[in-house]
């Protein structure tokens, strides 16, 4: 029974070789090497890395060339002639390394190319076609970019006043720092830090960027390439008083330590400490906050105030209150002519007349109808003496 196919694993990339500005093979000899060694090297910036061979992406050794002292032609020992052939010798601060190649093609080739970003210009003692020229060229345009956007070792991304720490706390590790400009606009600023009349000095240079190089901002203004000439010039316009500030592995934690401690207040601002906050309640615990009556306000002139709060108020006017508005009165009704009283005779009943004593009830007046108060004492009195006449 036939298989279905596996699925069809995708290559793995392969990382990118390293570009170079010259590349070829090379014998080596070190200070510790008994015997040359040959590897595939390539250069590129200010190091020549070494490869097992050509078409690999990871070196196996490389050599700085920023502690350059010298290259010159090597004329090998036991020779019987003082012809060099194809050995040169590259002198380094401490070290000096010999080199051997296949042709004195091949060495002039690398002499020009290694001469070329060391002194950033391209030589002319040496035995070179048109051809060769125009590579070791186009090299020198791109070891300007590279440099350019190269940032020197002194440089630190840190502020005004961190660099001011740093310097301070380190004066063994240098006094010149580089560092970012304060005012954001891309450029750069020259911090340093030296004794002048028994007293600490600490100056700010500012280095403008302008097309592919920098511009320090002096009385005279001065023009430089790269960031590393930049340093260069306050190095060598010093004579060495002002060394490039190299930091120890620590200098991070003394940065958060002052940091914490509140060490560095802007510019121009005393140290502040912190308010502490109060304590967060345990999250596995229900914790409510009780409310509680707002607390008495305490004032400096206490006593002041107390005296002001026993006197007492002065006696105000008594304001009487607005009535209600009397009512318009309407239009008066028409006279009415008045009846004549004229007293009627009762109706004697079976009994006769109902007497009429003080204490006897008056009849009850339905609710809303009005009695009539029309009879003065004088017609009651009447009445009375007639209705004693009538039970005679």
């Amino acid at each position: 029974m036939a298989t279905a196919p596996g699925l069809l694993r995708a290559p793995k990339s392969k990382p990118p070789l390293p570009s170079h500005y010259y590349e070829g093979f090379l014998e080596k000899k070190g200070p510790k090497d008994r015997d040359y060694k040959k590897f595939w090297a390539g250069l590129q910036g200010l190091t020549i890395y070494f490869y097992t061979r050509n078409r690999v992406p990871q070196y196996v050794e490389k050599v700085d060339l920023s502690n350059f002292l010298a290259l010159t032609d090597d004329v090998p020992r036991g020779s019987s002639t003082m012809d060099p052939g194809t050995h040169f010798c590259l002198s380094l601060e401490g070290q000096e390394i010999r080199f051997k190649v296949d042709s004195l093609e091949s060495r002039e080739m690398w002499k020009g190319f290694i001469m070329t970003v060391v002194e950033l210009k391209v030589p002319s003692n040496l035995t070179l076609l048109p051809g060769h020229k125009y590579m070791m060229a186009e090299a020198l345009t791109k070891e300007k970019d590279r440099r350019a956007q190269e940032k020197p070792s002194c440089f630190l991304n840190v502020s005004r006043v961190e660099a001011q720490l740093l310097l301070e706390r380190y004066p063994d590790c240098g006094n010149m720092l580089l560092r970012p400009g304060s005012d954001r606009s891309g450029g750069y600023s020259i911090t340093t830090r030296q004794t002048l009349n028994g007293a600490e000095v600490v100056r700010h240079y500012k280095v403008k960027r302008e097309g592919h190089g920098y511009v320090i901002d002096v009385e005279e203004p001065v023009s430089c390439s790269s960031l590393h000439d930049v340093v260069n010039y306050f190095v060598s316009n010093t004579k060495g008083t002002l060394v490039p500030f190299y930091p120890d592995e620590d200098y991070e934690k003394v940065l958060g330590d002052a940091k914490q401690s509140q060490l560095l207040p802007g510019p121009g601002k005393p140290p502040w400490a912190p308010t502490p906050l109060p304590p967060v309640p345990d999250q596995d615990e229900n914790y409510i906050i009780p409310i509680s009556d707002e607390p008495t306000t305490q004032y400096v002139n206490e006593d002041e105030v107390a005296q002001f709060c026993h006197l007492k108020a002065p006696a105000l006017p008594v304001r009487l209150l607005p009535g209600p508005k009397p009512k318009k009165q309407g239009k008066p009704l028409p006279k009415v002519p008045p009846v004549p009283n004229k007293a009627k005779p009762e109706p004697k009943g079976l009994a006769g007349p109902k007497k009429v004593t003080p204490g006897s009830s008056q009849p009850k007046v339905p609710f809303g109808m009005s009695i009539c108060t029309d009879i003065t004492e004088e017609l009651e009195r009447k009445l009375q003496q007639r209705r004693a006449n009538l039970e005679k």
